[in-house]
């Protein structure tokens, strides 16, 4: 069996159970060197298993790696970073192994985009200020469909969270303020979310480009007025006025 396996954000015991203990019975591990961070390695891997490095290697390579291990009997795992679901370039290698019958299995893992709204002590959907997160990253060397540009992301005026977008901030910020977000919006660059070597850097869209120019990689862009000290609404879920399938409101008692 090949398994998928998202790695989690960096830190070591933030991969998923089920994640671990496949890991600990692999005979064959192909990680995201350049990603993942190689502590986990060290943890749950064992000292018999072959590993190899992902970084310098083709989609080719890797399904020959992956392939290999499968006709080998191998437990064969893909070690990607966060959740492979988010920007994992795992689909191509899904359909190749479909297309050969191969039988795979995905274990989600925990997305640096929720270590960093941990790190931040915040949350995405805030009543009344925000109950929208748009993910999506700045057209690179990969582009973007038209119809997603940040530009006309920016409209909405969202919680936003950017992946691979961290070495073009400068242009981020100037298109998401063309786009509709006031320059004053709150704003945070997360470096390296969980890891020991984590950095949290805030301002706004104005500010933000000179407060993280140093930062070009490994990093998500926040953006939104979940970051703001406003006031906001609290949940009705909790309130004592609001009777709901579990509750019946205390007026109502």
């Amino acid at each position: 069996m090949i398994y998928f396996i998202g790695a989690g954000p960096g830190a070591v015991d933030l991969i998923t159970v089920r994640g671990a203990e496949i890991l600990r019975k692999a005979q064959r591990i192909i990680y995201a060197g350049s990603l993942v961070n190689p502590e986990i390695l060290k943890v749950y891997a064992s000292s018999e298993c072959e590993v190899f490095d992902s970084s310098s290697l083709t989609l080719e390579e890797i399904l020959a790696l992956l392939i290999d291990g499968h006709n080998r009997g191998l437990v064969t795992v893909r070690l990607h970073s966060g959740d492979p679901a988010l920007y994992g370039a795992v689909r191509e290698q899904f359909e190749a192994l479909r297309a050969k019958n191969i039988p795979f299995e995905i274990i989600p893992g925990v997305s640096s985009l929720f270590a960093a709204s941990a790190s931040l002590k915040t949350e995405y959907m805030t009543p009344e200020l925000s109950q929208t997160l748009i993910i999506s990253r700045l057209e690179g060397r990969t582009p973007v469909p038209e119809r997603e540009s940040l530009s006309s992301l920016a409209a909405h005026r969202s919680s936003l969270a950017l992946f691979l977008s961290a070495g073009m901030l400068e242009k981020v910020c100037d298109e998401l303020i063309s786009g509709g977000y006031d320059k004053n919006t709150p704003a945070a660059v997360v470096y390296k979310a969980s890891w020991p070597e984590e950095k949290i850097l805030r301002g706004t869209l104005e500010t933000l480009p000179e407060i993280a120019k140093d930062i070009r990689k490994s990093a998500l862009i926040l953006v939104g007025e979940f970051l703001s000290d406003e006031k906001f609404a609290k949940s009705r879920l909790y309130d004592k006025t609001f009777s709901h399938e579990y509750r019946n409101s205390c007026l109502h008692s």
